[in-house]
């Protein structure tokens, strides 16, 4: 869980499964595979935006240290792992 600003309220990492589950500690298969395809078309974007990245990285050509960095940037950030 995570904090809110400065609050003491905490807040869960899956607020919509929570809210699904109506006090049993269950959800429903319908529900379950909605997130599923949610997932699903969330990685497809993210392959087809790093795919993007790598095209425009591929074709940059960097002059000065601050181009350097800008793709270093992009590789660390393609590499990042949540």
């Amino acid at each position: 869980m995570n904090h809110l600003g400065d609050t003491n309220k905490m807040v869960s990492e899956t607020p919509r499964t929570d809210e699904a589950q109506f006090g049993t500690g269950r959800v429903s298969v319908s529900f379950a595979a909605q997130l599923e395809r949610e997932l699903n078309a969330a990685l497809d974007r993210i392959k087809r935006l790093e795919e993007a990245g790598d095209e425009m990285a591929s074709r940059f050509i960097p002059i000065g240290k601050s181009d350097r960095d800008a793709l270093e940037v992009w590789n660390k950030a393609k590499e990042a792992k949540p």
